[in-house]
């Protein structure tokens, strides 16, 4: 097939504000099933679109008798229905949601809940105990708050809350791998700009997805959630990380929102059972029939890695990467298995998603073209830098922040790259993540390490400067912990072909993770020996 341009999809209405957006697929498809959820182990629980509208009218009203309007309510707990109906309650009222990662310490949260001037939180049961020694703050579970607004009597007469596209709606935290975290202000145009215009980018092509990724990300509550919604599939949520195996197989997603760790993961395992059943044969046989049918117009690779599909679910098309560098590699091998990986871009900063590969038009190795409604520069340092309606209203309460990286309009994302003449976007690194040799030479780390965290020995990597020399420090999969004279080889491999300076000097290994955040991203600034 030859990859072309063609016109934007127009599949999912426009919309306003999340309020308009509850309203219209209520009004359009009331009776199909917008999310399906486990109650208890093994049941499943459905709710239809109609259901959903109904259950955030009578939430949002009863937040509104209980604690007003303008109020900034924070939501923590793992993925659930009640998290969702609580903060699509918070949004349709007149109220500003605040979502916290339930991961962070008691002390940071509450620092959070200071910074984002927060009055009350709807907390799940299970994480209760991280905000109850904070003064003043109005608690309530996120069950609780479900069950009493479930008993609230609604009359014709109350509608949820229409606000201005400049009104607004989220404070979301970045995660904070380079510093303290921002409140990154989000409107509810903002959200609205990025559901309607990334989705006339990108078509689910069938009608199940799930939702993996953690609802206090702009990615896994604005893309994995509100977006699947308003294009009207069934949203699957997953509870547990633990059971994100069982859930595929009961969700049957076509697509699913992930990030490269995600990825990553899922590859090494379908790789490391083949090699242990004996077939790495049989794989790599049934990948050259594939490929070569496929120049015919035959596609039989559903069929050939049908065993590998099952543990998907069976029905996946696509996987939308974002959040972080996915290296090509992992795009070409899940091509070659049948499904396909569109590389998407965004930061929180643009709410999240600003850049995306089509279904049918897109650059291994790029990370898309940049969504309709927005512009995208590269400025003369080399940064990447965008302008439109996604475009966060500031940090809250940061004025010198915000200043730093809005200017005119444009917000500069720190990461380096480059726009193609066909308008994709390529990724180099990170501009504070460069290393500046003494002879004025600029090297992207990121570069090195996207080399080496490809090859099936190395879990974790990380490349610096030391002492004027460039080192890779790794963190080695177990059977390999120790290993020095397979990664002196590794290493010489990377370097093969590279400019004497940018070439990798050192090898250091270690036996334990590097320290992440609670999105599984390396914490560079604290792991790079001072």
């Amino acid at each position: 097939m030859k990859i072309k341009d063609y016109p934007l999809y127009d599949i999912a209405p426009k919309i306003d504000s999340i309020s308009d957006m509850l309203e219209k697929k209520a009004n359009d498809i009331p009776n199909s099933i917008a999310f399906r959820y486990r109650k208890g182990r093994n049941e499943i629980t459905s709710k239809t679109y109609g259901e959903v509208y109904q259950e955030i009218k009578k939430a949002s009203l009863y937040v509104i008798d209980n604690y007003g309007k303008g109020k900034h309510i924070a939501i923590i707990g793992e993925n659930s229905y009640e998290w969702l109906v609580s903060f699509l309650a918070v949004t349709t009222s007149g109220n500003v949601a605040v979502p916290i990662d339930k991961e962070l310490p008691a002390k940071e949260i509450e620092w959070l809940i200071d910074k984002a001037d927060v009055e009350v939180a709807f907390v799940s049961k299970t994480y209760r105990e991280l905000v109850e020694d904070i003064k003043g703050l109005k608690i309530m579970t996120l069950k609780k708050m479900c069950e009493a607004s479930s008993e609230v009597k609604l009359n014709e007469s109350y509608h949820l809350h229409h606000p201005s596209r400049e009104e607004l709606c989220m404070i979301i935290f970045t995660s904070g791998t380079s510093g303290k975290s921002k409140g990154v202000m989000l409107s509810h145009g903002n959200i609205a700009s990025e559901i309607y215009e990334t989705s006339r980018m990108f078509t689910p092509k069938g009608n199940s997805t799930i939702a993996v990724l953690p609802f206090h990300h702009a990615f896994g509550i604005n893309v994995a959630v509100l977006m699947a919604y308003n294009y009207g599939v069934s949203v699957f949520i997953n509870k547990s990380l633990k059971r994100v195996k069982e859930d595929m197989i009961i969700a049957k997603p076509d697509v699913v929102m992930l990030v490269p760790l995600f990825v990553e993961v899922f590859y090494k395992k379908i790789m490391k059972n083949i090699k242990k059943s004996g077939r790495t044969k049989q794989f790599k046989n049934g990948i050259r029939l594939t490929k070569f049918l496929r120049k015919f117009g035959i596609d039989i690779r559903n069929k050939v890695f049908k065993e590998i599909h099952k543990v998907f679910g069976g029905n996946l098309k696509y996987i939308i990467s974002g959040g972080a560098y996915l290296d090509p590699f992992y795009v070409k091998e899940f091509r070659n298995i049948g499904i396909e990986i569109m590389n998407g871009y965004g930061t929180s900063e643009c709410s999240p998603c600003v850049a995306i590969n089509r279904n049918c038009y897109y650059k291994d190795g790029s990370v898309g073209q940049i969504i309709p409604k927005t512009e995208g520069r590269i400025s003369k340092e080399g940064e990447v830098e965008f302008k439109g309606t996604v475009n966060m209203m500031g940090y809250y309460k940061d004025t010198k922040a915000t200043n730093e990286v809005m200017k005119d309009g444009w917000y500069s994302t720190g990461d380096l790259g480059y726009i193609d003449d066909e308008g994709f976007l390529f990724l180099t690194g990170r501009k504070k993540n460069l290393i500046i040799l003494s002879n004025g030479e600029n090297i992207s780390p990121e570069e090195l390490e996207n080399d080496i965290i490809i090859d099936p020995a190395v879990n974790e990597v990380l490349v610096y400067e030391k002492d004027c020399v460039i080192v890779a420090e790794i963190f080695p999969e177990e059977e390999y912990i120790g290993n020095t004279e397979y990664f002196n080889k590794l290493i010489a491999k990377v370097n093969e072909g590279r400019p004497v300076y940018k070439q990798i000097a050192r090898v250091k290994l270690r036996d334990t993770e590097f320290v992440k955040n609670t999105s599984k991203k390396i914490v560079r600034y604290k792991n790079i020996p001072k």
